[in-house]
């Protein structure tokens, strides 16, 4: 069956045959029996049966595998939970004009990279004018005002660049993920922004990077998270639709 009222198999060579592939990294050095214990693993996964497909030394004493085999679990859409779009999607035409009509100012938008992290490709997609994909970056639109603070800023720095600016929003991108980086760093800048500004004054917190469950706002902190693939409109249309409704 398939559909969002039934269920569906993982498709590989022929519909409906379990196939699944997956990549990890073991801490052995190449070898026969790293690849007995690759297949071990994905055997203790559920795959079965398993073959690895592709292995290759990664550094001393660590190997990089591919393994491809059968699962015989089902998935079932209907039960399965996402961050819905929850505004409209406006064109830059449309956001200019919302925002116009609500604030009678430009919406100011102060972004970074904060912590060491240093990749500001994200942020610079959603921020610059030249944007991604065909879409222009926030910077395009005629009544934003956009502050993009660049890369490894400090929490500190983030909120007196948002209070000097009077942000509307703080946009913050996070590539950076070892040992759970970007999650402190995001519960960090939240606390920090809820001491520093009162509730009513205190900007919109906007959270994007490839790594965030879009359902962790609530336990980060922040308003919105933003996943991988996220366009500047749906962000220029997020914030245009927010704004105008928690302000005049």
């Amino acid at each position: 069956m398939s559909g969002d009222g039934g269920v569906v198999r993982p498709y590989g060579d022929t519909t409906g045959d379990g196939m699944v592939q997956l990549s990890f990294t073991l801490p052995l050095p190449a070898s026969k029996r790293a690849e007995g214990a690759a297949v071990q693993l994905a055997g203790k996964m559920g795959v079965d049966p398993a073959m690895v497909v592709h292995a290759r030394p990664i550094g001393a004493g660590h190997t990089f595998f591919v393994v491809y085999g059968r699962v015989a679990h089902l998935v079932e859409p209907g039960k399965v939970v996402v961050a819905e779009r929850d505004f409209p999607l406006l064109s830059p035409k449309d956001v200019n004009a919302a925002v116009r009509a609500r604030l009678r100012r430009k919406l100011v938008v102060v972004g970074a990279c904060i912590g060491t992290d240093a990749h500001t490709v994200g942020i610079d997609a959603i921020l610059n004018v030249k944007g991604i994909a065909g879409e222009k970056g926030l910077e395009y639109y005629r009544e934003l005002r956009v502050v993009n603070l660049g890369a490894q800023v400090t929490v500190a720095e983030l909120v007196e660049a948002a209070a000097v600016e009077r942000a509307d929003a703080v946009l913050v991108s996070q590539v950076v993920t070892q040992r759970d980086a970007h999650l402190h760093n995001v519960r960090a800048m939240s606390a920090a922004f809820r001491e520093a500004f009162p509730v009513a004054r205190r900007p919109l917190l906007v959270v994007g990077g490839p790594r965030f469950d879009e359902l962790m706002a609530g336990e980060l902190g922040v308003d919105r998270i933003f996943g991988r693939g996220t366009t500047p409109r749906e962000v220029a249309s997020y914030l245009a639709h927010t704004i105008g409704s928690r302000r005049t």
